[in-house]
């Protein structure tokens, strides 16, 4: 697989959701839209990840194709929303990209992604939640660093992981992370195997 340069992975990410977002959609909610646009393949044989929240799966596909499920998955306590906002332990719902692995993490392993997007930043002007100030510096963070700012009003720190220490038991009984998408310890290496920078993921 070959991977994008951090530059060119954050130009890409920058203007990809912000041309959708320029379409005539209305009234419609942009991250809904999104999530409906991303459901397809982007090319025949693109790996990329599906990470249902009403039936608790994370699906790998190569094109159409399932190559790998995982079930039971755990989401954040709060649920999964279109809108997150820090602290309150919510999934966000979009379309992202891997931007960063962490095999150290007390997760075990860490796969980071582009959260919040420029689509969730738009999105949180447009609702009041950024002022046209946040929504300016969100953007000069963003081309300047190669990935989101993770300190905004819409927190940050977002990915999938293992359960590190944690319990199975409750793993599988309960969604019990602060936001992000967990597996178990098993999964996320052989998730880690499948995936790399620049994946999508896509949390409906």
């Amino acid at each position: 697989m070959t991977l994008p340069s951090r530059r060119r992975f954050a130009l890409m990410a920058l203007a990809t959701p912000l041309a959708l977002l320029t379409g005539t959609g209305g009234r419609a909610n942009p991250i809904t839209d999104l999530i409906a646009n991303a459901q397809t393949p982007r090319y025949a044989g693109e790996v990329w990840v599906l990470v249902d929240d009403q039936a608790a799966t994370l699906t790998v596909y190569r094109g159409d194709h399932a190559i790998e499920r995982f079930s039971p998955v755990s989401l954040g306590r709060g649920g999964a929303k279109p809108a997150r906002l820090r602290g309150d332990n919510t999934t966000p719902l979009g379309e992202f990209r891997v931007n960063r692995f962490n095999h150290e993490s007390r997760w075990h392993i860490f796969i980071g992604i582009d959260y919040p997007t420029p689509t969730h930043a738009r999105t949180a002007l447009e609702s009041g939640v950024f002022t046209e100030q946040d929504y300016e510096a969100y953007h000069v963070y963003y081309r300047r660093h190669g990935h989101p700012p993770q300190n905004t009003a819409l927190g940050g720190a977002i990915g999938i992981h293992g359960i590190g220490r944690g319990s199975p038991d409750v793993h599988s009984r309960f969604h019990w992370t602060e936001g992000c998408v967990a597996v178990t310890n098993e999964q996320i290496e052989r998730l880690a195997e499948l995936v790399g920078i620049g994946t999508r993921i896509v949390i409906r």
